[in-house]
């Protein structure tokens, strides 16, 4: 192999339209999934606190937010949903009139060109805020996977697009595929929250969701953030389960798990760029310490080029105006 001087690694940066012909990452509209708030009441458009730009929607203005978001050419939102009433088993997260089975109805009926993925979990629907049926302080698994997947069958009959379930419950994905099979869904696909660590990131997410647990934690069921072998066996369990997409989550601090992950599994690879990671980035280019644009676009060409294919992100809007205004 050549030596220095014949060989200089700066004949391809000199040129910006070189440094585009040789650029191994694109990340483009096409890869970005927006994370929408949904809530009770009318007219209601509230920023939160700790995510600026971010906002709770009442269903109309939910609707009106997705066919802004569609008109941009982002091809997919993923709903959360904070109901007018929780309670100890979180009976809204699978009513008929739940608050999300209401706002998707009323996208579907709105808004075209844009897939519907839903989160599946009880813990914003919990009067204790836990991702299940509480004994105690226990939170118990195969009950909770019993209203899992009655929550998926009822998003699925609502209209969802996808079904992505969030609560790392052991054994919730073949659950949910299976009740979803059986109720003549065959054709909606299962986005598991595979790899999901119990991660200090997610704090304005739960400000967002009013979903604070109670008491504890969720360490009894979300990874320990020290495992990166334990990652490749959850991955592999959701496969085997019948998931078509798996996701990692957080992702700026779990590159190496997004890459291994890919690597060994050769599936679609979502990854969760989440409220913490989001408000950061915002809080710092507030006090102009960083450039919040050229952050934002580094952190998530970082994630594709770690291995995802598809990222959850709130900057989502921010990205497309930039490539549409780099173009």
């Amino acid at each position: 192999m050549a030596d220095f001087p014949v060989k200089r690694l700066r004949r391809l940066r000199y040129n910006p339209l070189v440094r585009d012909l040789v650029r191994e990452t694109s990340l483009t509209k096409n890869d970005l999934i927006y994370p929408l708030f949904v809530t009770y009441g009318v007219n209601v458009k509230e920023e939160i606190r700790s995510m600026p730009g971010v906002f709770r929607f009442s269903i109309d203005n939910l609707v009106n937010e997705c066919a802004e978001v569609a008109a941009m050419g982002i091809p997919a939102v993923i709903l959360f949903g904070i109901p007018e009433e929780k309670d100890e088993v979180g009976s809204d997260a699978y009513s008929e009139t739940g608050i999300i089975q209401r706002a998707i109805r009323a996208i579907k009926a709105e808004v075209k060109n844009l897939l519907v993925i839903t989160d599946v979990c009880l813990c914003e629907y919990t009067s204790h805020g836990h991702c299940g049926v509480l004994h105690g302080e226990e939170i118990l698994n195969d009950e909770t996977v019993e209203l899992l997947v009655k929550e998926a069958v009822s998003h699925a009959k609502a209209g969802a697009d996808i079904i992505a379930p969030s609560d790392m419950m052991d054994g919730r994905v073949a659950a949910i595929r299976r009740g979803l099979d059986e109720n003549g869904f065959r054709n909606i696909p299962v986005l598991s929250y595979a790899v999901k660590y119990a991660s200090g990131y997610y704090g304005p997410f739960r400000d967002a969701a009013d979903s604070t647990p109670a008491f504890g934690d969720r360490r009894s069921h979300q990874m320990d953030v020290a495992n990166s072998d334990e990652a490749l066996r959850e991955a592999f369990s959701d496969v085997e389960e019948g998931a078509d997409i798996i996701m990692v989550k957080p992702a700026g601090a779990y590159l190496d798990i997004i890459r291994r992950v890919k690597d060994a599994t050769g599936m679609p690879m979502a990854a969760y760029q989440v409220s913490g990671e989001y408000a950061m980035i915002k809080a710092a280019g507030k006090m102009d310490w960083i450039d919040e644009e050229r952050v934002m676009m580094e952190s998530l060409v970082s994630i594709k080029r770690a291995g995802a294919d598809m990222i959850l992100t709130y900057f989502a809007k921010d990205v497309v105006k930039v490539l549409e205004r780099d173009k």
